[in-house]
């Protein structure tokens, strides 16, 4: 392991952070608020990467353990950095990091008691973080800082783990520059889209910043209900459901094959999925709670397209809805959006090629020796890729199971703690009972929210990143 290269590289990575950090500041020099925040997360996290690039040079080629090490820490380093406005806030330690890791991480889990009691620079630097995290940090570094292109390709991988990588060129900062700037013009057609509906610019912006990454954080405590307007839910249905779409289908629908996404199978099941959960919800909606079908349809579409995308925005409290409902919800927590994308959550391709796996199984006990493989987008997807997907689905339930059972052991109820696990691994953001989506995080002990952090981490870079260097075999020269 080569430590003087992984230093070197958090120290760019935390000067290009401080210079990020001058936008939120530039913000509250426009609003009034408080310099003092941003001055100091400015000045301490740009001197501490200017200090690391110093002192540790990068001279040798990269491997993938230093890859994964440079991602796994580089994103600890952003949320720890990015904590320090909230910090001078006057929001305790661990708060400060939850609700920075949170917003990296597009989860959108809050432990803000009374969000409209913050001044606009910090909700703003909130949202902002969230729209940085969601193509990814150190996608954009590699995007802008040219002398990773040798090593770009280490670091893509180890930060996009999907069960397959969608390359749209060959050199992988062309690849990370082409997304970004799809992610930048799809973010300016929703601020539009949304100042025509009436909206502030302020609000544009900073809705549009946790839309686009599926992240969910607002500037108001009643989340996208505070507006109580079917147009400006709509525009922002439509662009979560886009932001759950694998983003090098955007690309290629935009400038290369206009069917790309229609012909993509990942796609056609998230839809499929989205549609039936949709119905089914609306159904539960008009039936249990008497709502009205328009009413009912109104509040499913938005719902299941924020949580399915892991988004988490809320319309309603559907804290108070029945048990019905609640498991559609709960059951489109655990799938996510595609990969690609900039939701979270196992992801679509996982379950799609899981189902075609267990379909073979039962075909093949059925023909023992028949040859079936199986395909997604008629290609036929490696064994290694399947194995890859089945550890990853089994490691994944583990750390559900285990941080549900530390949380329920802290005293928290059954409902809290299946919930708030899921709703930080999977990057939602609200869940049920204590955690719910009206509620927030800040009832959570202090160890409650070391596991959750933990879960947001593990869950943003699909948990063989992190996971991996908990191995003896990662840290051997």
């Amino acid at each position: 392991m080569n430590y003087g290269v992984i230093l070197n590289v958090l120290g760019g990575l935390l000067r290009f952070l401080g210079a990020i950090m001058l936008v939120p500041l530039f913000v509250a020099l426009y609003y009034g608020d408080s310099l003092y925040p941003f001055l100091a997360a400015v000045v301490i996290t740009g001197l501490t990467g200017i200090l690391l690039s110093h002192y540790y040079k990068a001279t040798d080629e990269w491997k993938a353990r230093e890859g994964f090490a440079i991602v796994a820490f580089g994103w600890l380093a952003a949320a720890v950095f990015g904590s320090i406005p909230f910090m001078v806030d006057g929001f305790s330690p661990i708060n400060a990091i939850f609700e920075s890791m949170s917003g990296f991480t597009t989860t959108g889990a809050t432990v803000l008691l009374d969000i409209e009691a913050h001044s606009r620079s910090i909700l703003f630097w909130r949202s902002m973080t969230q729209w940085i995290g969601g193509m990814g940090i150190i996608m954009l570094f590699i995007a802008i800082l040219p002398k990773l292109g040798v090593a770009g390709r280490q670091l893509f991988r180890a930060e996009a783990p999907g069960p397959t990588e969608d390359k749209i060129k060959p050199r992988i900062r062309e690849t990370a520059k082409i997304l970004w700037l799809v992610y930048v013009f799809i973010s300016m057609i929703e601020v539009i889209a949304l100042l025509l509906a009436k909206m502030s610019l302020y609000d544009a912006i900073t809705h549009t910043f946790t839309t686009m990454a599926c992240g969910g954080f607002s500037p108001y405590s009643q989340s996208v209900a505070s507006f109580n307007s079917p147009l400006i839910e709509g525009i922002i249905t439509l662009f979560m459901f886009i932001s759950g779409a694998n983003f090098a289908l955007h690309y290629r629908t935009l400038y290369t094959d206009r069917k790309s996404l229609l012909k993509d199978d990942e796609f056609k099941f998230y839809s499929l999925v989205t549609v039936v959960a949709t119905l089914l919800l609306t159904f539960s909606l008009w039936s249990d709670m008497g709502e009205t079908v328009l009413t009912a349809l109104r509040y499913a579409v938005f719902q299941v397209v924020s949580i399915m995308t892991t988004t988490g925005f809320a319309t309603v409290d559907f804290n108070l809805w029945t048990d019905s409902a609640k498991i559609v919800l709960l059951a489109v927590m655990f799938i996510g959006g595609c990969a690609g994308s900039t939701s979270g959550g196992i992801k679509v391709v996982r379950f799609l090629l899981l189902l075609k796996y267990a379909r073979r199984a039962l075909f093949k006990s059925i023909h023992p020796r028949a040859v079936k493989p199986i395909k997604l987008n008629e290609k036929t997807v490696p064994d290694d890729v399947m194995q890859a997907i089945v550890s990853f689905v089994v490691i994944y339930f583990m750390i559900f199971a285990i941080s549900t059972g530390i949380l329920s052991l802290m005293g928290i109820d059954i409902i809290s703690s299946i919930t708030s696990s899921i709703a930080t691994l999977g990057n939602i953001g609200p869940g049920f009972g204590l955690v719910g989506p009206m509620a927030n995080f800040d009832a959570v002990p202090f160890i409650g929210k070391m596991v959750l952090i933990a879960n947001m981490w593990i869950g943003r870079l699909e948990v063989f990143t992190v996971i991996v260097m908990l191995t003896p075999e990662f840290w051997k020269r």
